[in-house]
């Protein structure tokens, strides 16, 4: 089908992006092509704060108990709201990271409005899939122990960090803080 048959004419306002766009629908793949390159949000790196630690080491706890040694906790002043541990194996499941299933603890407890002013910590850098879900779901900030090159010397990962994936969601912001307890976060896989 053409550009002109849809209804779109080649123009400033009608590119091939936004005829690919209407061809592919409103999924993932139409809203990336739809959205004019101009538009961006994306990550902002922020230093640690004072609490950080403390909730990385509920967020290792968790990891500690999981099928892989990944864990999270979602927090927001001061009170964690949920929480999250691998559970590939247990529940045959290979979409369940830690970041995965506690952002399905937090929702099946409150609507996924919610997520507005929460701090998602996690004991290892959110892969593309889980920095995805924390970007759609609207989680303010990421802080996590282990970075996605520190864990690539323990298993295999998709080479894409958390502000890349973030870098190319035009509609969300979200801030980045890494690092915090990594030592720790790595020494669970020696386990």
């Amino acid at each position: 089908m053409s550009v002109r048959r849809l209804g779109l004419h080649p123009g400033p306002g009608n590119d091939r992006r936004q005829a690919l766009a209407v061809l592919l629908g409103g999924g993932l793949a139409g809203a990336a092509l739809g959205t004019p390159r101009q538009a961006s949000a994306g990550a902002t790196q922020m230093a640690p704060l004072p609490a950080d630690e403390r909730f990385m080491q509920l967020a290792i706890a968790e990891a500690a108990k999981a099928d892989f040694p990944f864990g999270a906790v979602i927090v927001r002043d001061g009170d964690v709201l949920a929480t999250g541990r691998n559970l590939g194996k247990t529940t045959n499941d290979p979409t369940a990271h830690g970041e995965m299933v506690a952002i399905r603890h937090f929702v099946a407890a409150r609507p996924a409005d919610a997520f507005k002013g929460t701090t998602l910590y996690t004991s290892g850098e959110p892969c593309p899939m889980c920095m995805s879900a924390i970007l759609w779901c609207g989680i303010g900030r990421v802080v996590f122990a282990a970075s996605i090159e520190e864990l690539a010397t323990k298993l295999g990962q998709i080479m894409l960090t958390s502000r890349q994936v973030a870098d190319a969601a035009p509609f969300a912001t979200v801030a980045i803080t890494g690092g915090v307890l990594a030592s720790e976060a790595l020494a669970l896989f020696q386990k």
